[in-house]
């Protein structure tokens, strides 16, 4: 009997010069398409945060910083001081936030803070947007956009005039608001609050920025119901209402936008109408008796987040007419290469008097 033929050793797969060389050619080239999205991504970013813009001067004649201030993020004639956030230079990372208050009706206005009633967590009070409302037996209520601990809540206080100080009443926390900016009050616990981002994680935060998902929105609150009214905004920002109540303007700083969105009894929102801008918006402010929006704004995004105190982040004031006509008017009124004013994110506006706004630095008094 013959013996068993052994059969030849088959090669094993990929082993063979050819298949090697494809299965790199097939690494190499889903590594230039994920290099060449990257790329794309991060050019698209620098051009969302204007990273190439340079800011030409605009003065106003009758300006001077207002003492004893030495950062200032948001402005209702009460505002905010100390905002510290991920990604953002501070120049006091140490102090506790607070709320200071001016009277533009004094002839030399001066910055007060304003006493917070015991109680209430004021070694994490980090505040950033704010809005007030004024109920039918004139008492004053302030919102308060906060992020103790890099959290997000909103704090409702009374304001006791005679005091000067502020009675903490309720804080508000919910599952639509993981992300929240900025305010606009339309009732004694009512509110529409901007989300920048979908996520409230840090790097999910960051990732939803570089991938551009638009998934910011507009929420509604008050005791009864919590709902998203708008949405799709790269970054939704600033929010404010018009003198009327018909209105809600908000900023999309990272598209250069303002949106106009029309307010329903059910306190649903329709989009009007985008106002397309050239630099990154900020706050908005309502002078009452024209209608105007006074926006702070950031003519290069790059700076706040890539702080160089040898070429700090520029400001930029505009103002607004007839937003709801074909064509408004926009001003620019004020401007800054950084040299007095850095980082400029509000400006608000009374009886001829001009109050200017930062991120981090300080705050300027202008009479127009």
């Amino acid at each position: 009997m013959a013996p068993p033929t052994e059969l030849p050793a088959r090669p094993e797969r990929g082993s063979a010069p050819g298949f090697r060389a494809m299965g790199r050619l097939v690494a190499v080239g889903l590594l230039g398409i994920a290099l060449a999205l990257l790329g794309e991504r991060l050019l698209a970013l620098r051009n969302r945060l204007k990273a190439s813009r340079e800011v030409e001067s605009v003065d106003l004649p009758n300006c001077h910083l207002i003492k004893g201030i030495a950062f200032v993020f948001n402005i209702f004639h009460c505002f905010g001081k100390g905002l510290k956030f991920p990604g953002l230079h501070s120049f006091a990372p140490d102090k506790p936030g607070g709320i200071l208050m001016m009277d533009l009706k004094e002839e030399k206005p001066r910055a007060r803070e304003l006493r917070i009633s015991r109680g209430f967590d004021l070694a994490s009070f980090n505040p950033h947007g704010i809005s007030t409302f004024i109920d039918n037996d004139d008492t004053v209520y302030l919102f308060v956009v906060n992020h103790p601990e890099f959290k997000n809540t909103v704090e409702i206080f009374k304001f006791e005039e005679a005091e000067n100080s502020l009675l903490h009443l309720k804080t508000v926390k919910h599952e639509l608001l993981p992300s929240v900016n900025d305010i606009t009050a339309v009732g004694p616990a009512h509110f529409y609050a901007t989300n920048d981002h979908y996520f409230s994680d840090p790097f999910l935060k960051y990732l939803e920025t570089y991938l551009n998902l638009h998934w910011a929105n507009v929420v509604y609150y008050s005791p009864n119901e919590v709902k998203v009214v708008a949405e799709g905004f790269d970054s939704a920002n600033g929010i404010n209402i018009s003198p009327d109540n018909k209105y809600i303007y908000v900023a999309d700083v990272l598209a250069h936008e303002i949106h106009v969105l029309e307010k329903h009894p059910n306190m649903n929102l329709t989009q009007l109408k985008v106002l397309e801008l050239d630099t990154l918006v900020d706050n908005l402010s309502i002078d009452p008796s024209s209608g105007d929006i006074w926006v702070g704004c950031h003519p290069n995004g790059q700076k706040l987040f890539v702080y160089d105190p040898n070429n700090p982040p520029s400001s930029e004031v505009l103002r607004i007419q007839n937003i709801l006509s074909e064509k408004p008017t926009v001003t620019t009124v004020y401007a800054n290469n950084g040299s007095v004013l850095q980082g400029s994110s509000v400006a608000s506006v009374y009886d001829g008097k001009l109050l200017i706004g930062t991120l981090y630095h300080r705050a300027l008094y202008c009479e127009l």
